[in-house]
């Protein structure tokens, strides 16, 4: 097949389905992936298409989203890494929700083996994922069911919701930048994760770096609303997600890298490659409690030594007052 043929047909297959990965990509051109993502990357400048990490999507953020089939099969890597490390914040008997998506549900998997937990969601992906653990509570929202996610949406899921209160959300979404936050290309989504936000008292956004920059049309959680993002070490040449995090870093974001080296937001290691990861590191950090800053007097020399300093002052005037009441 010439370039021209094969290009024209990935066109095609990511026009018919919106998001296709390179591995189906070279199966039905009949082609290696490297000569694949060479293609993907001609399209991408041409502007008929946007690569995203393991995959190409229609051209633009403001497109309609993918359905599951197409997002199962992209950057599947990258979530299960994401996966692994979000299961860490959830600590037994806790009470969460988890909303629709592939990376959530790669996250409700590992939920399965924490003992007492009670999940809220509205995906039937995350349901299914946490069917068979018997020492896990599942509670479904209402709504109606859109095909496209498994996910229920509309008034009866956001109704459902009303005076519920948990410990954390788990959300992901199409795109997340520091400027907008968290978004979706779909309204009914966007409004079924802002109820779920509402009812936790901490928000965790899953996204892997293919998401960082990108912006969508509904706003799902603004950056200020985000307590932490998990996502996974993007590639040394990705300037756009480097700076994403940078910026959502520099906004009290609180960063956790999936296979960043040294192990990440475990010990407060920086994704590595990535520029500003000093900065990045820096939240990480601060998901350890540290004591607060130590008062000091007016006027004081700080550290042991004043301190000695001014007791020996004080010791001093004592027994010049003892001495001189025995004089008396």
């Amino acid at each position: 097949m010439f370039a021209a043929e094969r290009r024209q047909l990935i066109l095609e297959m990511v026009r018919a389905n919106g998001a296709v990965s390179l591995r189906e990509l070279a199966r039905v051109v009949q082609t290696s992936e490297v000569t694949v993502r060479r293609d993907v990357r001609a399209l991408e400048a041409e502007g008929l298409l946007d690569r995203r990490h393991g995959g190409a999507v229609l051209p633009g953020g403001f497109t309609r989203e993918s359905g599951f089939p197409q997002k199962s099969h992209l950057a599947t890597a990258e979530k299960t890494a994401i996966a692994d490390l979000a299961a860490g914040l959830v600590e037994e008997g806790e009470a969460i929700v988890v909303g629709a998506g592939t990376t959530t549900q790669e996250l409700a998997r590992r939920l399965a083996r924490v003992p007492g937990l009670t999940v809220v969601t509205n995906s039937l992906l995350v349901a299914q994922a946490l069917a068979h653990a018997n020492r896990v509570e599942v509670v479904m929202t209402g709504g109606t069911l859109r095909g496209s996610n498994y996910a229920l949406v509309g008034s009866g899921a956001e109704q459902s919701l009303q005076g519920l209160r948990v410990s954390k959300a788990f959300l992901s979404g199409s795109g997340l930048t520091a400027e907008r936050g968290l978004s979706t290309s779909n309204m009914l989504s966007a409004s079924v994760d802002r109820a779920l936000v509402q009812a936790a008292a901490e928000v965790v956004v899953l996204a892997d770096h293919s998401k960082l920059g990108t912006d969508t049309m509904f706003q799902t959680v603004p950056t200020d609303v985000i307590t932490r993002l998990v996502t996974d070490e993007s590639p040394v040449h990705d300037d756009r997600a480097a700076t994403e995090l940078q910026a959502l870093a520099d906004q009290g974001v609180q960063i956790a890298v999936a296979g960043a080296a040294g192990g990440g937001a475990a010990n407060g290691n920086g994704p590595s490659g990535v520029p500003g990861g000093d900065a990045v590191a820096r939240q990480q950090r601060r998901d350890v409690p540290l004591p607060g800053p130590r008062r000091q007097v007016p006027g004081a020399a700080t550290g042991l030594r004043s301190a000695t300093a001014l007791g020996e002052q004080g010791g001093g005037a004592e027994r010049a007052r003892v001495a001189d009441m025995r004089r008396r």
